[in-house]
């Protein structure tokens, strides 16, 4: 399974939400143009789809970027939208508890699904 480390030290969340047709350039040139950030640092940035069941994280690795995706068949992410700021900052743990359903005020999981095909 590949997940990102929960030792991670900082994430950046991107508040709002994008058009998740985006993909390695236009999700970059988000990071620096709206978020002000640099795409090229160390941290990862973590984008949701308006219909909040899609999370994309990108990631500069060493020599070129890296696009994470993870789609929710059947809940929603429990996106914080409770801050003002456009950018929000956490940790690699916090993150970790976000994909995997808890609302960070809350900690409250998704619930567990199993399927035996995609068919």
């Amino acid at each position: 399974m590949m997940r990102p480390d929960s030792t991670i030290e900082v994430v950046y969340l991107c508040k709002v939400a994008v058009d998740f047709r985006k993909g390695i350039n236009g999700l970059s040139i988000l990071v620096e143009s709206t978020l002000e950030l640099s795409p090229f640092s160390e941290h990862l940035f973590v984008f949701i789809n308006k219909t909040r069941d899609k999370i994309k994280i990108l990631y500069w690795e060493r020599s070129g970027f890296c696009l994470w995706q993870k789609r929710l068949e059947k809940e929603k992410f429990k996106w914080p939208r409770h801050c003002e700021e456009t950018v929000i900052k956490l940790t690699g743990q916090q993150l970790n508890w976000l994909l995997d359903g808890y609302d960070l005020r809350q900690m409250k999981a998704h619930a567990k699904l199993n399927y035996d095909s995609v068919l």
